[in-house]
């Protein structure tokens, strides 16, 4: 049985989700929001969030009643990366340069 859930267009960089993405991959589910809970890292209140959303998802399907969620484990965490917002900031001489303000896609799969 398996429950997915879907966050995208995160205002965090790729690089900077997936090292948190790494702590919580193949764990229990509640190990994984234990540790995301404490993590001082910015992204982990959004994998927390998208984490218990699938975990949510898992318990409204059909079969909610033969699930037993202390095994659940998150099977796929993925994060890839999402568009990213260009800006201009201006520089000496009349010249801009270029801020990328990048975004990323966060999907998270739990199967018991």
């Amino acid at each position: 049985m398996e429950a997915r859930a879907i966050c995208r267009h995160v205002r965090i960089a790729s690089r900077k989700m997936i090292l948190v993405a790494d702590l919580v991959r193949g764990k229990r589910v509640n190990d994984a929001l234990n540790i995301l809970h404490f993590s001082p890292k910015r992204a982990s209140n959004v994998i927390e969030k998208t984490v218990r959303s699938a975990l949510a998802n898992l318990m409204d399907s059909e079969d909610a009643r033969n699930i037993d969620v202390d095994s659940a484990k998150i099977s796929e965490i993925r994060i890839n990366e999402g568009p990213t917002w260009k800006r201009f900031r201006p520089r000496a001489m009349g010249r801009a340069s270029r801020i990328r303000k990048r975004t990323s896609h966060l999907y998270v799969t739990i199967s018991v």
